[in-house]
C-alpha cells in the first residue's frame, strides 16, 4: 500500500513537472485592451514586449481585441498569459480569469493614479453634470474604469440616477480617442474620457481646448495594472515581475501615457474599484457587454 501511494505521488509530481515545463516552453501572449486604437496600443508597448522577450528567453506575442471583454475572455481561455488592463477590466479579469495585478505605470508627473473627465464641445452651454440631463452622451466601454465605472458613479452620486436613465441618448464609443473625436465632431453633447488620453490628443493636435472643453474631473483612480494569470508557474511570474519592475534601468519604458517606470502593486490596491461596483449594484453581465 505504501509503495502504491509512493508511486502515485511520484507519477502526480512528474505530471505536474511536465505540465509546468510545457508552460515554461511555449510563447508568451501579452493582451492589451483597446484604450486607444489597437495599432497605437501595440506600438506603445513594443519596447516592453521586446524587453520581456529578451529577459524570458522566449517569444512574446501581442494579442488585441475590438473591446475590453475580448482580452478578458482571452485570459479566461488561457490564450493570454500577461495583460494590461484598466482598473475595472482588471477587476473583471480577476473574477473571470484569475488575473493578478503586479505592476502599474508611473507617469512623468510622478503619479500612478489618473482621473476620469467629462468633456463637452467648447461652445456647449453646460456648466455642470446636471446640465447634461437628457443630452446625448458617450462613455468609452462598460468595462472601462475611467470611461465607464467612474463616470457612472459620478452621475449616480450627483443625480441619483444611472446614466441610462439620466441621459437622453447613451452610447459607448469603444475607445477614449473615439469618445474625444465624437465630442469634437459634435456627434454627442458630451463624453467621458480620462486625463491621460485628453492631453495626448491635445499635444497631437487631434483636438483643441476650444473644440473639447473639460467640464469636470473625478477623484483619483488607481492606475491601470499589468497582470498575469495566477495559475502560471511561480518561476515565470517572478521573471515577468522582475523584468517589468526593473525595465527603466535598461530602456525608456513605455505604455499607456507618459510612463517613466513601473512600480509594484497588489490586488488589494484596487479595492476602491470593487467598492464602486458594489455601490452601483452592477452585475457582471452589465460590464461584460
Amino acid at each position: 500500500m505504501y509503495m502504491k501511494k509512493l508511486i502515485s505521488a511520484s507519477v502526480a509530481a512528474a505530471i505536474l513537472t511536465a505540465a509546468s515545463a510545457q508552460v515554461l516552453a511555449k510563447d508568451i501572449i501579452m493582451g492589451l485592451i483597446p484604450a486607444e486604437n489597437n495599432e497605437e496600443m501595440v506600438a506603445k508597448f513594443e519596447p516592453m514586449r521586446a524587453l520581456l522577450e529578451k529577459k524570458l528567453g522566449r517569444k512574446v506575442k501581442v494579442f488585441t481585441a475590438t473591446d475590453y471583454t475580448g482580452v478578458i475572455e482571452g485570459m479566461k481561455k488561457k490564450r493570454v498569459d500577461i495583460a494590461w488592463f484598466g482598473p475595472l477590466a482588471y477587476y473583471l479579469a480577476e473574477q473571470e480569469a484569475g488575473a493578478e495585478a503586479f505592476a502599474v505605470g508611473v507617469r512623468d508627473n510622478g503619479k500612478s493614479t489618473y482621473r476620469s473627465i467629462f468633456v463637452v464641445p467648447g461652445d456647449s452651454p453646460a456648466k455642470s453634470l446636471k446640465d447634461l440631463k437628457g443630452k446625448s452622451v458617450a462613455f468609452v466601454d462598460p468595462a472601462s474604469a475611467s470611461g465607464g465605472l467612474m463616470p457612472a458613479y459620478m452621475v449616480k452620486k450627483e443625480t441619483g440616477m444611472m446614466p441610462e436613465q439620466f441621459f437622453g441618448k447613451f452610447t459607448y464609443a469603444g475607445s477614449h480617442d473615439a469618445a474625444e473625436l465624437a465630442v469634437k465632431n459634435k456627434t454627442v453633447d458630451a463624453a467621458a474620457d480620462n486625463d491621460i488620453t485628453y492631453p495626448k490628443m491635445l499635444a497631437k493636435g487631434l483636438i483643441t481646448k476650444e473644440s473639447n472643453r473639460v467640464l469636470l474631473e473625478s477623484p483619483d483612480l488607481p492606475g491601470s495594472p499589468l497582470t498575469y494569470r495566477k495559475d502560471l508557474p511561480v518561476e515565470l511570474k517572478t521573471k515577468m515581475r522582475e523584468a517589468i519592475l526593473a525595465a527603466h534601468n535598461e530602456i525608456k519604458v513605455t505604455g499607456y501615457g507618459s510612463i517613466i517606470r513601473y512600480d509594484a502593486v497588489k490586488p488589494a490596491d484596487y479595492q476602491v474599484i470593487r467598492d464602486m461596483v458594489k455601490e452601483l449594484g452592477l452585475k457582471k453581465e452589465q460590464m461584460l457587454k
